[in-house]
């Protein structure tokens, strides 16, 4: 028996509420039945291997942002009666016992022989590897540059709030000074505008290449490696057509002909580009209702690791035009987004994205931070999320 989602809940608005600790998947649909039965509960399955992408991810994070930590003082080190400072009393002891478990990455020094404070500092093949972050940098700026861009071009006013960009600038792989460092160096790209008393990032001038999506850009590979039109009801659901998406049903999910009927009809659906105003269109237009899948397709392939929390995608709401029952849409398309509440929050992911619980194509920053997880003992050390020995 498949088990819910644990706590779904959805505010008057038909939306996230983000506050809620939300996700237990328990709404009805009423099917066509004889008197006196009762309407069937749709069950939400579960993608353990996706949940897992979440779990085998808390460990990996607190040592790269250990790293960041020590890395961001003056020499090169911290003293551990400072590190309450960083990442409070609580989580001070966590992190102790990250410093003792991983000597491969982190080296105690001072103390009482040494007649000094004991502190923590990298050790020489975490030293080794850090090195690269300036290449790395380099490397990362101009797709950070282009993504940056395209998240303005898929807004109603080509403008987004300056606060909802620093909200996902972890998950776009911004630096945490990209406004002072990044910003100013493009300003045929960007600027920054004040509108009613509110800061906004604007786009300068729009680039007609970039209005291309993850999606097309897929299905035209896929167009390249031999893909053909089905003509027949495919029982995954996957046709190639120039309008379609990939979906990955959960193993435990067994769509009746019916249903693989209307997946059909909605894949061969023509819907205009996330990329064009949705001032244009009604939001009750069956196109435009799959258009605003295709605007969280593209939000989410702009990110680095393909997933956003949900108070995330709530906070661009307006901005994008989301659909105004936000839970729903993900719910119904659960081919294409999968909702976990394992980890701290909330999270939206696109399954695509993954094969198993792991991310298929890494950018430059996250290959960088793998050599660092892989000082941990893991088994591939370009994979994030396999299992950890000894964890």
């Amino acid at each position: 028996m498949h088990r819910c989602l644990k706590s779904f809940v959805i505010n008057k608005n038909g939306m996230f509420d983000a506050m809620s600790g939300y996700y237990r998947m328990n709404y009805r649909m009423i099917h066509k039945s004889s008197v006196g039965r009762k309407p069937k509960k749709k069950i939400y399955h579960r993608v353990h291997e996706l949940d897992r992408v979440m779990e085998l991810q808390k460990k990996p994070s607190m040592v790269l942002n250990l790293v960041s930590i020590i890395q961001s003082q003056k020499k090169d080190s911290l003293l551990l009666r400072d590190l309450e400072k960083s990442v409070g009393f609580v989580e001070k002891w966590n992190y102790m016992a990250i410093i003792n478990k991983y000597p491969s990455i982190f080296r105690v020094i001072g103390g009482q022989i040494e007649r000094s404070p004991p502190g923590v500092t990298l050790s020489d093949k975490a030293k080794e590897i850090a090195s690269l972050e300036s290449e790395v940098i380099a490397q990362m700026e101009p797709i950070l540059v282009t993504n940056l861009q395209k998240l303005l071009m898929l807004s109603i006013d080509c403008r987004l709030p300056f606060d909802n960009i620093e909200l996902i600038s972890s998950e776009l792989g911004l630096p945490d000074d990209f406004k002072n460092s990044l910003i100013p160096k493009y300003p045929q790209f960007f600027r920054l505008v004040e509108v009613n008393g509110k800061e906004y990032l604007s786009l300068e001038n729009w680039d007609s290449s970039l209005a291309v999506t993850a999606r097309e850009e897929s299905a035209g590979k896929m167009a390249s490696n031999g893909g053909s039109l089905r003509g027949n009801v495919s029982k995954d659901g996957n046709y190639w057509y120039p309008s379609s998406f990939r979906l990955k049903f959960p193993a435990g999910f067994r769509p009746n002909v019916s249903y693989l009927e209307e997946v059909k009809r909605w894949q061969r659906m023509e819907f205009p580009s996330p990329y064009l105003n949705a001032k244009r269109f009604e939001a009750a237009d069956p196109k435009a209702r799959k258009r605003a899948v295709a605007v969280i397709h593209e939000l989410l392939s702009l990110t680095m690791e393909k997933r956003l929390t949900s108070a995330h995608l709530d906070a661009f709401h307006n901005e994008y035009r989301l659909p105004a029952r936000l839970l729903l849409c993900l719910i119904k398309n659960h081919g294409i987004f999968y909702i976990t509440n394992k980890g701290v929050k909330s999270t939206v992911i696109l399954k695509e994205a993954y094969d198993g619980s792991n991310l298929i194509k890494k950018c430059p920053l996250l290959e960088f931070r793998d050599k660092f997880v892989a000082l941990m003992g893991r088994r591939d050390p370009m994979v994030f999320c396999l299992q950890v020995h000894n964890l």
